[in-house]
C-alpha cells in the first residue's frame, strides 16, 4: 500500500500535474494540501476519472487539505483540529481507508515572526499535539501526513544558517515537532534516510530546484502499528521537475499488508 502527502499549490492550476502523478505512481491513498479552491470547486470528476474517491475540506484562495483513495470508501472521522471553535482555516482532515487511520494537515507557515500569525502556528501545534497524543497509542495503523511548514534540523534545509530567524525554523516549532516524535511518532523519511540530504521543497527562483537549494518540509508520522508495516519512504522528486508544477515534490510511504511480510509492489514512476 503507497500512501502520499502532495502539498499541489492550486489544485485547479496544476490538476494536469496531479493527474499525471497519479497515474505514473499509482498512490493507494494521498492526502493533498493548499488546494487555494473553495468546497464547490474541487475537481471531484476529475479525480474520480483518475479512480480515486476523495473527501475534502476547501477554502476560497488559501490552505484546504483533501485525500484521495484507489482501495476503498473513505469514512470520514474528522475535519478540523478541537480547541478552538473561531478557527475557520481548512488545515486539518481525517478518515479511515482501508483499516489506517489517515490524517492530512496543512500546518500555519507562521510568518511573519514575531506575531499574530506564529502565535497562531504555535497554538495550532499544541492541538496538534492534544489530538494526535489520542491517536498515536491505538492498535490499528495511524498515518499523519502533510505540509507540516517544519524543518526539524539543520539537516533539513540548504544553507540553516540564513534561515534562523524564520518561523519554520524557529525553535519554538523545532521543539514542537520534536515533542510530537517523543509521544511515539515515527518520522518515515528520517526513519530510511537519517543522515542523507532529502529535500520535499524548492522555491522557483534562482535555480533553487537546480541547485537542490532545497527544504524538507512535508512529513509523514506513523505510529507504532504503522511503523511496524513501513517499507520504504522516499520523495517523488522527479515530479518537482516537471512542467508548470508545485513548488513541492510528493512524498510517499510504502506499508506491506502485515507487519511480519514486506511485500513491496512496483510502481510505474518513480526515480
Amino acid at each position: 500500500m503507497r500512501i502520499a502527502t502532495y502539498n499541489v499549490n492550486g489544485i485547479n492550476g496544476r490538476l494536469p500535474v496531479l493527474l499525471r502523478w497519479l497515474y505514473e505512481y499509482e498512490p493507494d491513498i494521498v492526502c493533498l494540501q493548499e488546494l487555494k479552491a473553495p468546497q464547490e470547486n474541487f475537481p471531484e470528476a476529475a479525480i474520480a476519472g483518475a479512480g480515486y474517491c476523495s473527501i475534502w475540506h476547501g477554502q476560497s484562495r488559501w490552505n484546504g487539505v483533501a485525500i484521495l483513495s484507489k482501495i476503498g470508501e473513505i469514512h470520514e472521522t474528522r475535519r478540523g483540529l478541537p480547541g478552538d471553535p473561531n478557527d475557520e482555516q481548512s488545515r486539518y482532515i481525517e478518515a479511515a481507508v482501508n483499516g489506517i487511520l489517515v490524517g492530512g494537515l496543512y500546518l500555519p507557515n507562521g510568518n511573519p515572526r514575531p506575531g499574530p500569525k506564529f502565535d497562531f502556528k504555535l497554538r495550532w501545534f499544541e492541538r496538534l499535539h492534544g489530538h494526535l497524543a489520542g491517536l498515536v497509542s491505538l492498535d490499528a495503523p495511524v498515518v499523519i501526513a502533510g505540509d507540516f511548514n517544519v524543518m526539524p534540523t539543520d539537516a533539513d534545509v540548504y544553507a540553516p544558517e540564513r534561515w534562523r530567524d524564520d518561523a519554520l525554523f524557529a525553535p519554538e516549532v523545532r521543539a514542537a515537532y520534536g515533542e510530537l516524535l517523543a509521544q511515539g511518532w515515527t518520522d518515515a523519511l528520517r526513519h530510511f534516510h537519517p543522515h542523507e540530504t532529502i529535500y520535499t521543497f524548492w522555491k522557483y527562483w534562482r535555480g533553487a530546484f537546480e541547485r537542490d537549494a532545497g527544504l524538507r518540509i512535508d512529513h509523514i508520522l506513523l505510529n507504532a502499528a504503522a511503523a511496524r508495516r513501513l517499507v520504504s519512504a522516499e520523495v517523488d522528486r522527479p515530479v518537482r521537475g516537471w512542467e508548470k508544477t508545485s513548488d513541492h515534490a510528493p512524498v510517499a510511504i510504502e506499508l506491506c499488508e502485515s507487519a511480519s511480510e514486506p511485500k513491496p509492489r512496483r510502481k510505474k514512476g518513480g526515480p
